[in-house]
């Protein structure tokens, strides 16, 4: 008969339990009140806590991420110092203006007829008055003294004892050239001698040094820059020759010159000057004076040599008499020169001094044949026009008025200096400047009434005619041992400079003071009424 398996009550397993799982259920198997191998047994849950999320909970790891490294530069900017600065005028009152309802009409008008009369009075009277004619305003700068801006000279010319014989300036009035010669006694046809220019705007200009030095085989006794080119000279020499130097270029500065042939003079020649050609004015040629009796032009032509265009000559016989002229020597022909200036108002008048001591109002447009024997390639003629009474010895020196058509002034050796009008024979004035000899007088090219004189005492005396009639205004000490001075010229470009040349071989460039470049009221007027003593 089957029986069916009871369920065991439910207890916990105990060790009992566990033992009995041990030994699987033998030890109870026939048992008293134990049940068999197959009886059902409820168990207690078993647990294994985790031991992985304990250790990785205590574990931790640091971990870093670094982006790459950040490239840096440095940069900097300088701006220039400036500064800032504000003006502001108050702000302008509003001005009110007057209607016209507020004019009294019948006073104004009255006002008007009443001073009418007397304002057309002096109108017309400043309208008629000369009081600022020929005034120029001028901006520069007042010089109150005249002061020496240069001494100059060549030591190889003055090693030797030459004298400074003529100075010249250029055209730019940039450029002083000087002659060295002998004016003293002696045979100086041999003698070695220079013609040499200083360029006084180069920077570092050294005085003892000229821009350009030409050597030349015979005293020179004058020199003339030319109108036009800078740089072209003329000169003449004691040998009676004439030159033209290009003193751009002193390694060859040689242009023309006359040669020895029978036109050149057989004197030393004394003055040249460079006259513009009658049909072509922008060409030019030479005129020479000489002791000779001959004055003679010249132009430039092939093979470097002055040909002889026209030629004039001075005869006793011919010149025009004056019945205070003492008669010259029987056997005397030739009249030598010794100066001569042309007039800016005639082109074809010029005025020559002579050894004799009287000066010759002459002309180029003379047709007369000269009664001379002398050689000559072309026919001379005779050109003397006037005779003017004389110094008492040898003329030098003579300078026509730029400001006046009738005026010029002469400088002898009897130290006097003389002012003539073309129109007679005495002079208007006399001054004696020098009981020495004067070697050059020259009109100023910027004042009617001002020129200057260069004495054999070493001075050099500036006259305004306007301030005293006969003595100096101002007289400059060119040399301390009373050495003459022989030459002086102004410069025409900047005519506050005065250049002179002295025995000692210097050329002094003098700044002249303010009173002296600037024109003063009525002097044109001033220079007419001198001129018109003529007539008394």
């Amino acid at each position: 008969m089957a029986t069916r398996a009871q369920p065991a009550p439910f207890r916990r397993a105990g060790s009992a339990g566990a033992e009995a799982l041990a030994t699987g259920g033998a030890a109870s198997a026939g048992g008293p009140g134990r049940p068999g191998p197959l009886q059902d047994e409820t168990l207690g849950v078993a647990s294994v806590p985790s031991q992985w999320r304990g250790v990785q909970g205590i574990r931790r790891e640091t971990k870093s991420c670094q982006t790459a490294s950040i490239a840096t530069a440095e940069a900097s900017v300088q701006t220039r110092k400036h500064a800032d600065a504000e003006v502001q005028t108050e702000v302008p009152a509003p001005v009110s203006a007057r209607t016209v309802a507020q004019h009294d009409s019948p006073r104004l008008a009255a006002f008007l007829r009443r001073v009418e009369a007397m304002v057309i009075r002096e109108l017309n009277k400043n309208w008629q008055s000369h009081a600022f004619d020929g005034f120029e305003v001028n901006w520069t700068e007042k010089q109150p003294t005249v002061m020496c801006l240069h001494t100059l000279g060549y030591p190889a010319a003055q090693g030797q004892g030459l004298h400074v014989t003529s100075v010249s300036w250029n055209t730019t009035g940039s450029v002083v050239a000087c002659a060295y010669g002998r004016l003293d006694d002696g045979d100086w046809s041999t003698l070695k001698s220079f013609v040499c220019a200083w360029n006084l705007d180069r920077r570092g200009l050294n005085p003892q040094q000229p821009s350009a030095v030409v050597e030349v085989p015979s005293a020179v006794m004058c020199l003339a820059f030319h109108p036009t080119q800078p740089s072209h000279v003329a000169g003449g020499l004691y040998s009676g020759e004439v030159l033209v130097w290009d003193v751009s270029h002193p390694e060859d500065p040689l242009l023309w010159r006359t040669g020895l042939t029978d036109d050149t003079h057989t004197d030393p020649v004394y003055q040249v000057v460079w006259l513009p050609e009658p049909r072509h004015s922008h060409r030019f040629q030479v005129l020479s004076v000489a002791t000779d009796g001959k004055v003679l032009l010249w132009q430039g032509g092939g093979a470097g040599q002055l040909q002889l265009t026209e030629g004039f000559a001075l005869v006793v016989q011919q010149l025009p008499r004056n019945t205070k002229l003492k008669k010259p020597p029987r056997g005397e022909t030739e009249v030598g020169a010794t100066a001569v200036a042309f007039s800016g108002f005639d082109p074809s008048l010029f005025v020559l001094g002579t050894e004799g001591g009287f000066p010759l109002k002459c002309s180029l447009a003379a047709e007369e044949a000269a009664l001379t024997r002398m050689p000559s390639s072309v026919p001379l003629r005779a050109p003397a026009r006037f005779t003017f009474s004389p110094h008492g010895g040898p003329i030098y020196s003579v300078s026509c008025s730029p400001f006046h058509r009738n005026l010029f002034l002469s400088a002898g050796t009897d130290g006097h200096i003389h002012l003539y009008s073309m129109l007679q024979a005495q002079p208007l004035a006399s001054l004696q400047l020098s009981h020495k000899y004067l070697f050059a007088v020259r009109w100023s090219p910027v004042r009617p009434l001002v020129f200057a004189a260069a004495s054999g005492e070493g001075d050099v005396q500036l006259f305004d005619l306007q301030k005293s009639s006969q003595k100096p205004t101002v007289s400059i000490k060119q040399t301390q041992d009373d050495s003459p001075v022989y030459c002086l010229e102004f410069n025409r470009q900047q005519t506050q400079l005065l250049a002179a040349g002295d025995a000692k071989g210097t050329v002094k460039v003098w700044q002249l003071s303010t009173e002296f470049t600037e024109q003063g009221p009525r002097e044109t007027e001033d220079l007419e009424q001198l001129a018109a003593e003529v007539a008394t």
